[in-house]
């Protein structure tokens, strides 16, 4: 069953988990299993319509409008960037500024043409373990991420950070061979490690602010305890 955030009579907002699919791609499309937009609907008895998306191996808040007619004003809202959102990301190394932005533009993965992308971020915490995992240095770092995109490119959290060689921990497409191998055979690590902890933005219908939140996933939790990150603080 979907985990239900909140709702009201016009959106509801689920627990999206890791490895599910919002709804389903040409991609996808042979594939015999279950999507979020199907679970929800079978689960609340009513058709739901994707506000935005989230990538397959992302975790974490995920917008469902109840009435076709108010896809397009929850669209607007992302569209004009009205929308507040927020992701944690376990990533290798420890950026050198506390926090900052990473402003590079992105390929369109379609179209080849350049985009504007913005993503602003903050340290939460980093630690040290002894572990060589890149066969250079007696220890490895890694950080965990507060990160804030202020537009929505495809991966384009997972692509910026790969520019910077803060790899996500368990991204297979846009991550490190080397770090994704260890941490399989370390810790058992099955999942890309980014999950959409928040959401917020203005109710188009009631116009009152709105903010849902997320805890990070069981798989993500465990990762963290095992290099010691005081988890209570996420």
């Amino acid at each position: 069953m979907i985990e239900i955030l909140k709702e009201t009579e016009d959106w509801i907002a689920i627990n999206k988990a890791a490895g599910l699919l919002v709804h389903r791609t040409k991609i996808a499309a042979e594939e015999k299993e279950y999507f979020a937009l199907q679970l929800l609907r079978d689960q609340i008895g009513q058709a739901v319509y994707p506000v935005h998306r989230l990538d397959r191996p992302t975790s974490g808040v995920l917008l469902f409008s109840k009435k076709k007619e108010l896809l397009p004003l929850f669209k607007a809202e992302f569209a004009e960037r009205r929308v507040r959102k927020n992701y944690l990301a376990l990533v290798r190394g420890i950026p050198s500024l506390e926090q900052g932005s990473f402003d590079r533009a992105l390929t369109n993965e379609r179209s080849g043409k350049l985009q504007e992308a913005k993503t602003d971020y903050q340290v939460v915490n980093s630690v040290e373990i002894p572990f060589d995992t890149t066969g250079r240095y007696p220890t490895s770092r890694y950080s965990l991420l507060s990160l804030q995109p202020f537009t929505g490119r495809t991966h384009q959290i997972r692509r910026h950070l790969a520019q910077a060689r803060h790899y996500i921990l368990g991204d297979k497409k846009h991550g490190d061979n080397k770090q994704n191998k260890f941490f399989e055979q370390q810790f058992n690590l099955q999942n890309l490690l980014l999950h959409a902890s928040e959401l917020s933005f203005q109710d188009p219908v009631s116009q009152q602010s709105v903010s849902i939140h997320s805890e990070i996933p069981v798989h993500f939790r465990t990762i963290l305890k095992e290099l010691g990150f005081p988890v209570e603080e996420v």
